[in-house]
């Protein structure tokens, strides 16, 4: 950083999260960075048919990125594809949205989380592949909550410190964490499995109702810290699981 406040950084691994039109030509990159965090810059001409920047500004790509200036919104001077990540597509794409969605709206601007820039990028990857994409997502939502400090404990009875019990039924408080019933039942909170915690923290889910209760935790955890901001990429979801069931074929 010079004097003048200026910042320049240049070659930074990177990936866009959304991007917004800026006046005629121009668009305004949410990009997710290796180093820097979150980060918003102008990408001037971007939307003019001739722009280098018009094709290489995608979501879910990994990039090399440069930019420079003094203010929060800085001005993109170079992206450049990196290659090699397929692209999902149909539910992966979805799921993929879900995850941009989710830094979005939780991250701060230009506050570095190097370790779950690393966990994004095995996300993405893990989701273009087959299988059920559960357990990669339940995965990145307790790295991102580990990274906005609020890590979940996941192994013990927070009033007795004795290991969960696979068997047994807690209170789970996001503020506190699993409490074995009867519990005093304080924060917001759900009743869950003993079983269910240790597959989260295990990332392996031996049936469907784990699985689900699993989704229910963590949506409850992020809905906590999301303070009533919602996640549209989950109705979408939602909707689509909707039709199929009404149409199988």
């Amino acid at each position: 950083m010079s004097d003048s406040g200026q910042v320049r950084v240049d070659d930074e691994a990177g990936y866009v999260l959304h991007t917004y039109p800026y006046r005629e030509t121009s668009v305004i990159v949410e990009a997710f960075t290796e180093r820097h965090g979150r980060v918003a810059v102008i990408a001037r001409g971007a939307k003019r048919p001739r722009s280098e920047m018009r094709g290489v500004l995608q979501a879910f790509q990994p990039l090399r990125l440069a930019w420079a200036g003094a203010r929060e919104l800085k001005m993109l001077v170079r992206a450049e594809w990196q290659g090699g990540l397929p692209l999902p597509a149909g539910a992966a794409l979805l799921n993929a949205f879900y995850l941009n969605e989710l830094l979005l709206k939780l991250l701060a601007r230009e506050d570095p989380h190097p370790a779950l820039f690393i966990d994004y990028e095995a996300a993405l990857a893990a989701l273009v592949k087959p299988g059920d994409p559960a357990p990669v997502l339940r995965r990145f939502e307790l790295a991102l909550v580990a990274a906005l400090g609020y890590a979940l404990n996941l192994a013990t009875d927070v009033e007795s410190g004795a290991a969960l019990d696979p068997d047994g039924s807690y209170y789970f408080a996001v503020e506190r964490g699993a409490e074995r019933l009867p519990a005093r039942g304080e924060g917001r909170g759900m009743i869950v499995r003993g079983g269910t915690l240790v597959a989260l923290a295990e990332g392996a889910y031996p049936d469907a109702a784990t699985a689900q209760e699993a989704k229910q935790l963590m949506r409850m955890v992020l809905d906590h810290h999301l303070d009533s901001r919602r996640v549209f990429s989950r109705r979408i979801v939602q909707d689509l699981i909707a039709l199929e069931e009404r149409d199988p074929s």
